[in-house]
């Protein structure tokens, strides 16, 4: 942000008086409410870093990492003693007392527009580094961000005349740097999504079609068999040195028969044959399964393609399909429902009726469960933890369930109840009682 812009949201930070909240929301964003009723986003993004208004954040995970934990003791609740821009330098300091039991405490939270030496650090009243967003080696820079250090002060810049205007309203003015800045990312959120899940699909359906037919593996089985069963016949003339024989099958037709390479004799070679002849016609049994698993995947992310597409919420985007970590991850991810994060609560949706019998096995008394009324849906829970549930995650859960079940324009009903009032009656087909009802429009 500009120097004088800053100056302006400074003027407006100073009426008030308590932080009321504060805590990170995404990698990079602090939210901070101001007596309980004005709150303002602080996105500390490298080369990006701005301060912005919006409503209906999305916070997918909750973050407790050292940085959170000392934002929260030092500044939740605090009294404001004053907030300043620094001469020459785009940088804000927030001056809070906080008054616990025991003794009062004074910090200082310093949030730095810099570029892409942008940061928020966190110091006590003698400008010691308590903790940081980005801890900064002295191998990297000059100005080394390490806790237990005094901080050293950034040195101040010429500033460049400028002719910007006065910002007349500044609640205004915060909305317009989010939805200025929302709308080109927003594209480009869709198209990056959108390639990725398109290269996933083009994948399954390669496998898909490279799949054998049942046909296929069936009649591989029956060659497989009478080759066994004419070698075990022939024994006697064939020589445990040949690689093919030429045998006549019960119609006295002459059989080109090529013996396993692994086989070390004839009968041995039957034998092999045998063995192979099962496991093609146990294939050949399964290979549906195979077939419609890798279909409902295809089937779900085409699906996903069609909720990215529509949406206009980017926060909502990287809920439905995250950045991927290319860490290794210790449990293997279920197959058959998707697992989606909202304000730390764990939302999982059935992609199929496989995955809404194992959602149905999966859930906890207290978690809550969620289906459209009157017509055949995923299956929706919400691990609860025995906490009590927000209303964003609510509606995110039920829109979910109505986005991924149905493909006709219109409004659709959503039942919801804890999953201890859901009896199960075959399958994933269930009887519920005691339960609420959302609208939806599709």
């Amino acid at each position: 942000m500009k120097y004088n812009q800053l100056e302006e949201i400074v003027k407006y930070l100073k009426k008030f008086k308590i932080i009321s909240s504060i805590k990170r929301v995404d990698d990079t964003i602090l939210k901070i409410e101001f007596d309980r009723k004005e709150t303002l986003f602080f996105d500390m993004k490298k080369g990006d870093s701005y301060i912005f208004k919006r409503d209906n954040f999305k916070r997918a995970k909750l973050y407790n990492a050292p940085f959170d934990v000392v934002l929260y003791k030092r500044f939740a609740r605090g009294k404001i003693d004053n907030i300043e821009l620094l001469k020459n330098n785009r940088v804000i300091k927030l001056h809070i007392n906080s008054n616990s039991s025991y003794k009062s405490q004074k910090s200082i939270l310093q949030l730095e527009f810099t570029g892409r030496n942008t940061n928020a650090i966190i110091l006590d009243e003698g400008e010691t580094i308590l903790e940081a967003l980005r801890h900064i080696d002295s191998r990297v820079s000059y100005r080394s961000i390490k806790v237990g250090c005094k901080l050293e002060p950034l040195p101040p810049y010429e500033l460049k005349s400028s002719s910007c205007e006065k910002i007349l309203d500044i609640e205004k003015f915060l909305k317009n740097e989010y939805e200025r800045r929302a709308k080109a990312r927003l594209s480009q959120i869709k198209n990056q999504k959108l390639i990725f899940l398109e290269k996933k699909i083009k994948k399954l359906q390669s496998i898909l079609n490279r799949l054998d037919s049942e046909e296929e593996l069936l009649q591989r089985s029956e060659e497989s068999s009478l080759w066994g069963s004419l070698i075990l016949s022939n024994l006697h003339l064939i020589k445990n040195y040949e690689k093919e024989v030429v045998l006549k099958d019960w119609d006295n037709k002459e059989v080109k028969i090529t013996l396993p390479k692994e086989a070390n004799s004839p009968s041995e070679a039957a034998n092999r044959l045998f063995e192979s002849a099962k496991k093609l016609k146990k294939k050949a049994k399964s290979i549906y399964i195979e077939r419609e698993n890798l279909q409902q995947k295809i089937n779900f992310l085409k699906n996903m393609q069609k909720v990215i597409e529509k949406s206009n919420d980017e926060n909502e985007i990287n809920i439905l399909l995250p950045k991927q970590k290319h860490s290794k991850k210790s449990k293997k991810e279920p197959n058959n429902y998707e697992i989606f994060y909202l304000e730390g609560f764990k939302v999982m949706l059935g992609k199929n009726e496989k995955g809404n019998i194992e959602l149905l096995k999966v859930a906890k008394k207290s978690d809550i469960w969620m289906h459209i009324k009157g017509i055949p849906s995923c299956h929706v829970i919400i691990r609860t933890n025995k906490q009590n549930v927000p209303q964003s995650v609510l509606d995110f859960a039920g829109k979910i369930c109505v986005e991924f079940s149905v493909t006709k324009k219109g409004t659709y009903l959503v039942d919801y109840t804890k999953r201890h009032n859901v009896k199960v009656l075959e399958g994933a087909n269930v009887i519920y009682v005691d339960y609420k009802t959302m609208h939806f429009e599709e």
